[in-house]
């Protein structure tokens, strides 16, 4: 019988703020937390992710490779960032030219469930639950639904 390769993460080669919160158990590596961050349990936040100052990233969140999140944001539970639009027909399966870059404004809210694709979002939106952004977004406001639309402007 073959035994499995184990690799423990936990946290590890991060530059942290001041006064960051962190919930174990969680995967934080390589990556850059801001002052005042809070990190919720069961949250991965993979290498070259910024995460801006005074912003919270719930329980079950996934942040992967090439992420900016801007400050005073709040990322829901469950919330889940895509680098690979599978733009050759199915996944990239380490080629990282093909991932894509994901940024996000300052005082942006990302409600649970959310899956976010290569995408920029501006300052000043509101993402609802379960949405899907696929497009940038440039206006300020709410967007909701699959694919993500503006509902109101702010």
């Amino acid at each position: 019988m073959n035994e499995p390769e184990i690799r423990h993460v936990s946290v590890r080669d991060v530059l942290f703020g001041a006064r960051v919160r962190i919930v174990e158990p969680c995967n934080l590596y390589g990556c850059e937390i801001g002052d005042d961050c809070f990190i919720g349990p069961f949250t991965e936040v993979q290498k070259a992710v910024r995460i801006g100052a005074r912003t919270r990233v719930q329980s079950h969140a996934f942040v992967c490779e090439l992420v900016t999140i801007g400050e005073d944001c709040f990322i829901g539970h469950g919330v889940m960032f895509v680098n690979d639009t599978f733009s050759i027909g199915g996944p990239a399966r380490g080629r990282k030219e093909l991932w894509r870059p994901t940024k996000i404004g300052n005082r942006v809210s990302i409600g649970s469930g959310a899956a976010i694709l290569p995408v920029k979002i501006c300052d000043d939106v509101v993402v609802g639950a379960g949405a899907v952004v696929t497009k940038d977004i440039a206006v300020p406001g709410s967007y909701a639904g699959n694919p993500a639309r503006l509902l109101t402007r702010r």
